[in-house]
């Protein structure tokens, strides 16, 4: 039985953003994607991991990586403002040794977060793309350039697929992730730098140039949870009746509001 030769590996990886305090950090679903291919490398002799990186240069949150285990990080210098597929595309046709496998997380964290640029890449680049891996094993059984992916399926199910080498494949972000963030790797890693032209990033179709903008606040509607049976909503459906509630017209703007919020807080509108 022979078992898949995987020379090269591509992780991309993204800049995270924090869900609550919004600061930037490393992708978890990058750095799980990271974590597999590492685990991809020890069965497999002679593997070679490259992490590509396509965004700013002073984004404090891409050293994260270093920390997390990757040797050093490819820098692909694009601005903000302007769509990356065409410069990772650039940077993975640019080798003289293409890669046996690519991988990277399903979506963004930041930005519109569609998780479409995997497969406008794969695309792009000519390869089958598999979705939602948790893990990946070299396959004994098939060719020489096939690998295993066991893929993530909806209510906990799981399903092996056998894919050809090249390939590329997102990491489902339920996938197993044990690295472990140390400041001696941080201050031993490299980050190479490489700029992009703008000359290339033009004569891509969708490389103009984003707009970003705050995000407009849309208010929320308050409306009390319906407490009725179903037969009872049936039948308010077709026949008219009052809903209930109460009119005030008496009293001052403090006694008006008082009821206002004796109202909300029944219904658990709000929590104060």
């Amino acid at each position: 039985m022979s078992q898949a030769v995987i020379k090269r590996i591509a992780v991309l990886v993204s800049i995270g953003r924090h869900p609550v305090s919004g600061v930037p950090r490393y992708s978890r679903n990058d750095a799980a994607a990271l974590d597999m291919a590492g685990k991809l490398a020890q069965r497999s002799a002679g593997t070679s991991i490259d992490v590509i990186h396509a965004g700013d240069a002073g984004n404090p949150a891409l050293p994260e990586y270093l920390a997390l285990g990757a040797a050093s990080i490819t820098l692909v210098e694009a601005a903000a403002s302007r769509e990356v597929l065409p410069a990772l595309q650039s940077q993975l046709q640019a080798q003289l040794q293409p890669y046996d496998l690519v991988l990277c997380g399903s979506r963004a964290e930041g930005g519109a977060a569609s998780g479409m640029l995997p497969y406008l890449l794969a695309a792009r680049l000519g390869l089958p793309l598999l979705a939602g891996v948790v893990a990946v094993t070299p396959d004994r059984d098939r060719d020489r350039d096939s690998i295993v992916a066991q893929q993530y399926l909806p209510k906990g199910r799981r399903r092996e697929v056998a894919l050809k080498l090249p390939a590329l494949m997102t990491v489902h972000p339920l996938a197993p992730n044990g690295l472990r963030y140390a400041y001696a790797r941080l201050r031993s890693g490299e980050i190479r730098k490489q700029a992009f032209s703008a000359a290339a990033a033009a004569s891509g179709d969708s490389a103009g140039e984003w707009t970003v903008e705050p995000a407009k606040a849309v208010p929320r509607k308050l409306v009390a949870p319906e407490k009725r049976s179903g037969h009872a909503r049936m039948q308010a459906a077709t026949v008219s009746e009052s809903r209930g509630g109460k009119v005030v017209q008496d009293g001052s703007a403090a006694d008006k509001a008082q009821v206002v919020l004796a109202y909300l807080r029944e219904h658990r509108l709000v929590d104060y």
